[in-house]
């Protein structure tokens, strides 16, 4: 037991690991979530809705989007309010309807409806589940913390696309795919209602024991706008996440697309689908750990730069060697941004307000979806995918740009 009515809460990740380690098994279940939706929902929009218009089909990803980045910023300021567990119990419970919303959808509009439940699910669960890990690790090992979050998450991710596309090649695209929605949101939900415990008294426990920052609560509108545009971190970071994001949503609706055009069967782009992701999620653990070491900036800067030159390489090839090979470095760079953004903002923000900070940053970072997808679809209409992919490159090179100039070290070294 971590905690008791006699002690203080302990920080750091061995005191609470088994706390820790529900908590990762919990967010995997979060990531596969999403993870069911990258490889067939291209191909439902296509050959049951007839959509032909790139702008129509990556709607679904503009609206998770939207719905997942407004909530995050919720999710942040109602954990510090009323803690994390009932946050990541409301989000389980609203995605209970997503599965089947996605099974037996009559029209596309209901797909766009089940991709609201989801994004409103993932903003109160995946928020929630990093804010309680942030808690739990204090304040030496938070690179290594999110690396392993970030791990599950995504690892999972990777693991459902595979798993659907699979699905989908031998028993059609619905509904047999999504029958796995309805074990990961029992799973989720069980987990959270039966074994997770409240972590806000650890965040409590850790902010008396900070010293070099002043006490006094800032408001909700100053904790925004500090994290948008006035610290020149914490907007380095903002912008740095939504970019990453937007690259994302780029590759979540148009990467099935231009494989496809390549020649690419449906098990061949499940698999192309899940190796992003899943390098994404494995690197993640040496890249959160490596963070603590090294520090926090150059490996965002490195991270959105080998980002651009891995969507350039997907754009000038057509095999499925070099697609696998653009999508491993997509996912290595992605690696060495997506931890190391979270552990900065704990490396600058107080934890008395460390979670609503958080929720800021994560309504720009997951705006970046939908940024993403409606920038993309717009442009691949009107000029083509490929014209598309070469300006979100050189906005994600440009980012790295942004954050080698404005952004400081973050991480404190002890002497």
């Amino acid at each position: 037991m971590t905690v008791t009515k006699d002690a203080a809460p302990q920080l750091g990740l061995r005191a609470n690991m088994a706390q820790f380690s529900l908590l990762v098994v919990v967010n995997a279940f979060v990531g596969a979530m999403v993870g069911m939706e990258r490889t067939i929902l291209p191909a439902i929009a296509e050959q049951e809705f007839h959509l032909v218009a790139h702008t129509a089909i990556l709607a679904f990803i503009v609206v998770f989007g939207i719905s997942k980045a407004l909530t995050n910023y919720f999710a942040g300021r109602f954990s510090d309010t009323y803690g994390r567990k009932v946050i990541l119990i409301a989000g389980w419970v609203i995605a209970i309807p997503v599965p089947f919303l996605l099974m037996w959808a009559p029209s596309w509009n209901w797909i766009l409806l089940a991709n609201v439940f989801l994004g409103i699910s993932q903003g109160l669960t995946w928020s929630t589940t990093v804010i309680m890990k942030i808690d739990l690790a204090g304040p030496e090992k938070r690179g290594t913390a999110m690396g392993i979050n970030e791990f599950a998450g995504y690892f999972a991710v990777g693991m459902a696309a595979l798993a659907t596309g699979w699905i989908a090649t031998r028993y059609g695209l619905r509904p047999q795919p999504f029958y796995l929605g309805v074990v990961f949101v029992v799973a989720g939900l069980s987990l959270s209602l039966w074994l997770v415990r409240e972590t806000k008294g650890h965040a409590k426990h850790e902010a008396k024991l900070t010293t070099s920052v002043p006490q006094d609560l800032p408001t909700q509108k100053e904790i925004f706008w500090q994290t948008t545009w006035r610290n020149p971190n914490l907007s380095s970071i903002s912008q740095a996440g939504m970019v990453n994001n937007l690259n994302d949503g780029m590759a979540w609706g148009l990467f099935p697309l231009v494989f496809a055009s390549a020649g690419m069967s449906l098990t061949q782009i499940g698999t192309l689908a899940a190796v992003y992701p899943s390098v994404w999620g494995i690197c993640q653990l040496f890249t959160g750990a490596l963070s603590d070491r090294i520090g926090r900036k150059g490996l965002i800067v490195a991270g959105m730069w080998l980002q651009a030159l891995a969507i350039m390489l997907i754009i000038v090839t057509a095999t499925f060697i070099w697609f696998v090979l653009a999508a491993v470095l997509l996912g290595i760079g992605t690696a060495m941004v997506y931890p190391t953004l979270l552990a900065a903002i704990g490396d600058v923000v107080n934890p008395a307000w460390r979670a609503s900070t958080v929720g800021v940053y994560r309504l720009w970072r997951d705006l970046g979806y939908a940024f993403g997808a409606l920038l993309s679809g717009v442009m691949a209409d009107l000029f083509g995918i490929a014209s598309a992919m070469w300006f979100v490159a050189a906005l994600t090179f440009l980012s790295g740009v942004i954050a080698a100039v404005r952004m400081q070290e973050t991480l404190r070294r002890a002497d």
